[in-house]
């Protein structure tokens, strides 16, 4: 008998810092051509970072409770939970179109499923 799954630890940032630097596009010789990076929590903590400046910012790879379901292996499971100003006097469905957008370029590349909790501070 196989053994279930070890759950991967969250990725949890607080506070977020960011190095304006670290978050540019890095440039691609000719000789060495740009791949596309899977998604993954890294790529989405980086993306919620640069895109909407949490204060607070949790990514969990809930990979791991969906092993065997047929959307698996289109992609990962995650949850975000985020805290931005960017959030305040929206409503839960125009905050979850932010997270959505920063998002863009990430769910093809291996998002199946997000469950977001996205708060403002005066929340």
């Amino acid at each position: 008998m196989s053994q279930p799954p070890s759950k991967p630890p969250a990725a949890r940032v607080l506070p977020v810092e960011v190095d304006p630097a670290s978050a540019a596009p890095q440039a691609h010789s000719p000789a060495q051509p740009a791949t596309i990076p899977k998604a993954d929590r890294a790529a989405i903590t980086q993306a919620l970072i640069t895109a909407l400046a949490p204060q607070e910012l949790e990514v969990v790879d809930d990979s791991h409770l969906h092993a065997g379901h047929t959307g698996a292996r289109e992609g990962g499971h995650y949850t975000v939970r985020i805290l931005s100003d960017r959030f305040e006097g929206l409503s839960r469905v125009a905050r979850h179109r932010l997270v959505y957008d920063a998002l863009q370029g990430l769910v093809s590349r291996g998002i199946h499923a997000l469950a977001i909790q996205a708060r403002s501070p005066h929340d």
